[in-house]
């Protein structure tokens, strides 16, 4: 089935639209961030690693700057840098998330800097878009793992804001639902992991048509262990609109 592009335009207005209209606030910090180092991997769901990756966390003068970077073994490169603050609630400043290489058919460079409201786009061939938005305090980049660490798994439902990278960028909202556990071993511990489900909202006229033209993202999901602090298990989630589903998970260094 065909749509016509003034259908499509008119659905991605809609889409801006609602998303603007929803209010959600900051989430409240329960478990403030620390300095952190650790390592993981990216593997397909029959568990081929196609990545490695490291994360750094260092806090400095209240600010929290937190660097994801996954190296492919096809030579891509996903890199996602997140400065934030945590005094009393969760706040982003600035988002960095660059994605480029074969693994990746539609690169990405893309800066969110909440104090100006400007987003800043880099094309291919170089070239540099800016767009101003009015951005709400609770959008969310590059800090779902951190904000689902302060959230109660009883909590029935999560909302934040999320800015869809592009050249011409869409202000999005994600319900996070926690989905039930599954057991995990670690081990000869035995634990339970909460399966907090991440669901891009797009509703009215585009919740409609996005399903029918294959635009609606699939969930993305974050298993936590519950705790005091809860603790990481594993992510599994498409990491661009329309990609596969890739599982992350931790891994320790070999010798």
């Amino acid at each position: 089935m065909r749509f016509c592009a003034n259908a499509l335009g008119l659905s991605t207005f809609i889409t801006l639209l609602l998303a603007a209209s929803l209010k959600a606030e900051p989430i409240p910090v329960r478990y403030g961030q620390g300095s952190s180092h650790g390592f993981l991997a990216l593997k397909t769901l029959d568990g081929v690693t196609i990545a490695t990756g490291e994360s750094t966390q260092v806090v400095s003068r209240g600010k929290v700057t937190s660097r994801l970077i996954f190296r492919f073994k096809d030579g891509s490169v996903d890199e996602d840098v997140t400065v934030f603050t945590q005094d009393k609630v969760f706040r982003l400043l600035t988002d960095h998330h660059i994605q480029h290489g074969p693994s990746f058919p539609k690169p990405i460079d893309f800066l969110i800097d909440m104090t100006s409201g400007d987003l800043t786009f880099k094309a291919e061939d170089g070239s540099i878009s800016k767009e101003h938005m009015d951005l709400p305090s609770d959008v969310a980049n590059g800090l779902p793992p951190n904000l689902l660490l302060n959230i109660l798994p009883s909590t029935p439902e999560t909302k934040v804001s999320y800015i869809a990278p592009g050249k011409k960028a869409r202000l999005i909202h994600i319900s996070i639902r926690p989905m039930g556990t599954i057991p995990f071993r670690v081990g000869a511990f035995r634990r339970k992991a909460t399966d907090f489900t991440l669901h891009v909202e797009l509703g009215g006229v585009t919740g409609v048509i996005a399903p029918i033209i294959g635009k609606q993202p699939s969930d993305y999901h974050i298993w936590l262990q519950a705790g005091n602090p809860p603790a990481f298990v594993r992510e599994e989630g498409a990491l661009y609109e329309g990609g596969p589903i890739w599982r992350m998970e931790q891994i320790s260094p070999s010798f």
